[in-house]
């Protein structure tokens, strides 16, 4: 029980930094009811290849000052529309206006709780 209360302060101070940095369209899905391998699914609208660098960049400044280790780190420069980052309990997706719009997946979630949405 602690680690979920742990992992929402988390997930939510993590959504709040994005949103400070103008990720658009930041959320927060609960998905703990219908996924066994996460817990919540963050998800935020980059408008450009340099806007993404520079999310990525307080991602991982984030990651050290709150001793969290993703899965797996990612090396050198991104050159993606879609960015995932597998944290084991959450996983954060960076998408384009466009792939965000196409994969919609907070559609493919449906059901699951929006804890956060930026307004």
């Amino acid at each position: 029980m602690a680690d979920i209360v742990r992992n929402k302060t988390i997930v939510e101070k993590l959504a709040h930094m994005l949103e400070d940095h103008k990720g658009e369209d930041t959320i927060i899905l609960d998905v703990r009811e219908r996924c066994d391998w996460t817990d919540f699914f963050i998800i935020t609208t980059v408008r450009s290849q340099a806007h993404l660098n520079g999310l990525l960049r307080h991602l991982y400044q984030f990651f050290n000052e709150n001793g969290i280790q993703p899965l797996k780190k990612r090396k050198g420069n991104v050159d993606m529309d879609w960015v995932l980052i597998d944290c084991g309990d959450f996983v954060v997706h960076f998408m384009n206006e466009e792939l965000r719009e196409f994969y919609d997946l907070e559609k493919l979630w449906f059901g699951s709780r929006v804890m956060h949405q930026s307004s």
